[in-house]
Formats: structure tokens, C-alpha cells, sequence
């Protein structure tokens, strides 16, 4: 299991997270507009990982910072 990575940095990786989950999005609807369904495909399971990280990452983030052991 890996280390516990501190709030401040946990917090970090979740708005990188975020932030790819938000232009994977805006990348499947323009993809869909012009036709290409298994690019958007492709753009939605990228933005369904990425959100995945994202509430990954705060909750890491709120482990660390309260100092939980269970999560």
C-alpha cells in the first residue's frame, strides 16, 4: 500500500484530476457533435477515470488531514 501523501499535495492531485475531467468532458461533447462516437467513447471513460481519481485524491487528502486511520 502506498503512502499516505500529505493534504496539501493530495488536494493538488485532485484539481489536476478535476480539471482533466473537465476538458475529457468538453472533448466527448465535441466529439460527438462531429460525429466521432468511439472518440467520444474514448473521452467519456477518460472523464469517468479522472473523476474517480478526483474523489480519490480528496478523500486521501481529508485522511491525511485528520489523521484517520479507517478513511
Amino acid at each position: 500500500m502506498s503512502p499516505v501523501p500529505p493534504p496539501a499535495q493530495a488536494r493538488r492531485l485532485a484539481l489536476y484530476a478535476l480539471v482533466v475531467c473537465l476538458l475529457a468532458v468538453a472533448a466527448a461533447v465535441v466529439s460527438f457533435v462531429r460525429g466521432g462516437v468511439f472518440v467520444g467513447v474514448v473521452w467519456v471513460l477518460l472523464a469517468g477515470l479522472s473523476s474517480n481519481m478526483t474523489w480519490y485524491y480528496l478523500r486521501r487528502g481529508r485522511t491525511a488531514r485528520d489523521g484517520s486511520v479507517t478513511g
